[in-house]
């Protein structure tokens, strides 16, 4: 009666963390299951035999309840799975759903006949949107260095002051000043930073938590209600990142709009060669506006919601999961923001030469211009977005870098 969920399905990847995340609440042994029930959890990890679970439904309080149901229908051979083979493969979404009692039999897995308390002690967590927020954690890490580099790279398009590029155009550069999107950017990104940090600590904390009720304790007998299922330490937590990793996209447009803006920049306008014929990155720059302004709207708190359930019994909800999708949403938005800053600021930088960029930001020149040509003429810029999100997103840019240059 808990499997009620409507909606989109959740990333395969993202029911993996939860069933992992899950175990790892109930090997603790406070929650009152058998361990033949999580023996078969974990053969379905190990096996890939990953559920399907619709993405909404939960209200972030009594734990993801709609979700974790949705997820152990599957251990009971009722639901539906997906058997992936690669779960970080972006084409894992469409991968043929069957039966799960056709999945565990593939690799010789019965589903579970529950007893007692198993049932509640499955689907009462908070383990939908900890495993967003775990998933998040580990790329706003990397996300807020590579923001570091995008913002370098666009420092040397834009010959700013404490640039070597600069430099050799002092005699003729009649500004003063850099834009605080250049000149504040230890401000800006430090800010980010600090709330990355912040946020990690608190997923650290839940993810290896007993959020389970009753929780039971054997060496005593006693069994205690409380509340470990609420998850508003989330909702706090994804409601912050949200805002963190939506200012690293704010200013990252801001950066964008000065290199292909001519009277801003001292480049030709759009950064088109032959401008007039030609419309540059000009559409770029509004693709990253759009995105940007998604992101705000997006970054309103769903903290701040609470709707009642349970005939008004459960009176405060978190709203915790829809935090974390959304500032799911908001990390994808700003990967791609990057992208796109990345190809502005290569392209910025072809009008510079004969000089030569920094130590790191060569690299990262030299790294995307191994997958994107210089823009001699309008084509579907489409295509080298895409072409420069996969460096951003299997971190190719950001090893190549560390390589050479340390990042904090």
């Amino acid at each position: 009666s808990h499997a009620a969920g409507c909606g989109e399905n959740l990333p395969p990847k993202i029911v993996k963390i939860m069933m992992l995340l899950r175990l790892n609440a109930l090997v603790k042994g406070y929650s009152g299951i058998r361990l033949s029930t999580l023996e078969l959890l974990g053969g379905m990890i190990n096996n890939n035999i990953i559920p399907v679970v619709p993405s909404q439904g939960s209200v972030g309080s009594s734990g993801d309840l709609v979700q974790l149901a949705h997820l152990v229908l599957a251990m009971i051979g009722k639901g539906k799975v997906q058997l992936i083979g690669n779960i970080n493969d972006d084409k894992a979404n469409e991968t043929k759903i069957i039966s799960s009692q056709k999945g565990l039999k593939k690799y010789n897995l019965k589903p579970a006949v529950l007893e007692a308390k198993e049932g509640l002690a499955l689907i009462n967590g908070t383990q939908m949107m900890t495993s967003f927020a775990a998933l998040i954690s580990i790329r706003a890490k990397k996300l807020i260095k590579l923001s570091d580099v995008c913002a370098a790279l666009s420092h040397e398009a834009l010959r700013a002051t404490d640039s070597e590029i600069r430099n050799s155009h002092i005699e003729n550069d009649t500004r003063i000043q850099d834009a605080y999107s250049i000149r504040c950017v230890p401000q800006i990104h430090g800010a980010s930073r600090d709330a990355i940090d912040y946020v990690i600590s608190r997923v650290e904390i839940e993810i290896n938590s007993v959020n389970d009720n009753p929780v039971i304790f054997p060496e005593t007998g006693e069994h205690i209600e409380g509340g470990n299922f609420h998850g508003q330490s989330m909702a706090l937590a994804m409601d912050f990142m949200g805002i963190a990793l939506s200012e690293l996209a704010n200013v990252s447009e801001r950066r964008t709009e000065r290199m292909v803006n001519g009277a801003l920049s001292g480049l030709p306008r759009f950064l088109a060669i032959k401008g007039g014929l030609n419309s540059g990155l000009m559409i770029a720059q509004y693709t990253a506006a759009s995105l940007v302004s998604e992101n705000k709207v997006l970054s309103h708190p769903a903290s701040v919601d609470s709707i009642p359930t349970s005939a008004n019994q459960e009176d405060h909800n978190s709203m915790g999961s829809i935090a974390a999708q959304k500032c799911y949403k908001i990390m994808q938005n700003l990967e791609n923001v990057l992208a796109i800053e990345l190809l502005t600021a290569a392209q910025a930088v072809e009008f510079l030469k004969p000089l030569k960029c920094g130590v790191g930001t060569n690299i990262i020149y030299k790294k995307i211009r191994e997958v994107v040509f210089p823009l001699k003429n309008d084509r579907v810029l489409y295509n080298d977005i895409i072409k420069i999100l996969h460096l951003v997103k299997d971190d190719t840019l950001l090893h190549s870098v560390e390589k050479e240059v340390k990042l904090n």
